[in-house]
């Protein structure tokens, strides 16, 4: 959903995003809570995507909407609060996994979550009780989640925020604080990754 979109949602549904960051400041504490509310789950997705760890995202979310209310005062609009409070989000990860891989290397499968890979949604195949399709969805799933934690957290980010957040490159831009031909080169180099990484499965 593009910013845009986002402002449309907001002025439809009660104060903008940048009214409930001013009361924010004026210390009504339930406009905060609004944006926590708005923005928490799209958030939490983001950073999960990048951990693949429940707990560590948890953990982050709350530092996020920490610095994000400790640093409203010197939010001037000069972005939207969407965008900001992305940026924010992406570079406290960045710094918490550059942390990680120097305290424990390079995270391996075995070290994740069950289900902390992140996940993307496959067709059903055309016979849902085929076994034969239903085990070979399900190879192709975990070899797309394997290989998108073999990208480097700048292109699994590319990749999360356009292909599962449905970002625009403009506003991946911004948020990533990089230029829209970087964000294009990254995600069509991760892109060309992924479809190596998944050719055999892709030629069946």
């Amino acid at each position: 959903m593009s910013a845009d979109v986002t402002k449309v949602l907001d002025l439809e549904n009660g104060p903008t995003d940048e009214e409930l960051v001013a009361q924010t400041v004026k210390g009504d504490l339930a406009s905060y809570d609004e944006l926590i509310r708005r923005f928490q789950s799209r958030l939490y997705g983001v950073i999960y995507h990048l951990t693949s760890n429940h707990e560590d995202t948890n953990d982050m979310l709350m530092e996020v909407f920490d610095k994000a209310y400790r640093s409203l005062p010197t939010f001037r609009g000069q972005s939207s609060f969407y965008t900001w409070i992305y940026r924010i989000a992406i570079n406290r990860t960045f710094n918490f996994l550059e942390k990680r891989k120097r305290r424990q290397g390079a995270m391996s499968l075995n070290e994740i979550d069950e289900d902390g890979l992140p996940k993307f949604d496959l067709p059903d195949p055309v016979h849902r009780n085929n076994p034969v399709k239903s085990s070979m969805l399900n190879e192709l799933q975990n070899k797309l989640n394997e290989s998108m934690l073999s990208l480097s957290k700048e292109h699994r980010t590319v990749v999360t925020l356009y292909d599962i957040q449905g970002l625009a490159h403009a506003e991946i831009g911004k948020i990533m604080g990089t230029t829209e031909g970087t964000v294009r080169s990254r995600l069509h180099y991760a892109h060309k990754q992924l479809q190596k990484s998944l050719g055999i499965y892709l030629r069946r």
